[in-house]
């Protein structure tokens, strides 16, 4: 049975809503205009809304949708650009681009996002706050390093004391959201198993990765922008680069990786065989990042703690 495909374009004040043939209808991104636009989608036989992923101006669209039940995917902004230039549609206005990811969703037939839990999506605002109080931290402790006037000094040791301090609230409130929701704690339980993934990582996988165990391992790779990606044409062999995915949990999963190579039996052996054919450091790095995360997503699938050589070959690709 069909789908009945709704695009919305998202914005920070405004959401576009194409149905149908019907005119684009403009709603306010906020708790009535979500009610308005609920209202108008529950109508529908078999509702589907589809949206860019365009970061935190979709969370409340996407939490008030899982409240109600219906369907909802989120699609990546290049690939409808891609279909609007390929129909030769330059001009790029609100309704236009609604418009726009109806046809991709009609076309190309989104799977939709299993509802997330709140306690999840309370989880990943913690994580995403602690990302950009590290974030502000490692900038003013750059600062520091500044030749500045003594007050200045005196101002910047005072407020990395403060952002210290509320990283370690946030990692508190983090550790509490997770021990409240007994699948969160399954999951986060697993994933500290493998050696190279501390409480942080999993935190990150756990709330911005939630398909961890129920995609393939190439679908994983590529939601975390870990799977390359070959450009050949003709006689021409290009190299094989990444691209896309998720930016924290790539972030997350770097750092994780460092750690695996020295800690963690077989991405250590994966990696020295890379760096010993030859390969590039970075190519190699990255190629272990995708081994770990693989082995993450097997483990949570099969519900078991990691133990050496029983999820994966390290040889394998």
């Amino acid at each position: 049975m069909s789908m009945d495909y709704v695009g919305i374009d998202v914005s920070k004040h405004h959401l576009d809503l194409a149905v149908g043939e019907m005119e684009v209808v403009r709603v306010a991104n906020s708790a009535e205009g979500i009610a308005r636009l609920i209202e108008q989608v529950s109508q529908l036989r078999r509702p589907q809304v589809v949206c860019e992923a365009t970061g935190s101006h979709t969370r409340r669209l996407s939490r008030a949708l899982g409240d109600r039940g219906i369907a909802f995917s989120r699609v990546n902004p290049r690939r409808v650009r891609d279909l609007a230039r390929a129909d030769g549609q330059m001009a790029k206005t609100d309704a236009i681009d609604a418009r726009v990811i109806l046809r991709f969703a009609r076309l190309m037939q989104p799977e939709p996002a299993p509802p997330p839990p709140p306690q999840a999506l309370d989880l990943a605002d913690l994580v995403r706050r602690r990302r950009q109080v590290v974030d502000m931290l490692a900038i003013e402790k750059q600062r520091l390093e500044h030749p500045e006037a003594e007050p200045v000094h005196a101002s910047l040791k005072a407020h990395i004391a403060f952002l210290a301090g509320q990283v370690r609230d946030l990692d508190v409130a983090i550790a509490q959201q997770i021990a409240a929701d007994a699948e969160l704690a399954r999951r986060a339980e697993l994933l500290v198993s493998i050696p190279g993934i501390g409480r942080t990582t999993a935190a990150v996988l756990v709330a911005e990765m939630p398909e961890l165990g129920g995609i393939d391992n190439k679908q994983v790779a590529a939601l975390a922008g870990v799977a390359p990606f070959v450009r050949d044409s003709g006689q021409y062999r290009g190299q094989a680069h990444i691209g896309g995915g998720r930016v924290s949990v790539r972030c997350a999963l770097y750092m994780a990786t460092i750690s695996a190579i020295r800690a963690n039996p077989p991405i250590k052996t994966f990696y020295r065989r890379l760096r010993d054919n030859g390969k590039p450091a970075k190519l190699a790095i990255v190629a272990a990042m995708r081994k770990l995360l693989i082995t993450a997503n097997t483990i949570i699938a099969t519900g078991r703690p990691w133990q050496p050589g029983t999820h994966l070959n390290p040889n394998r690709a």
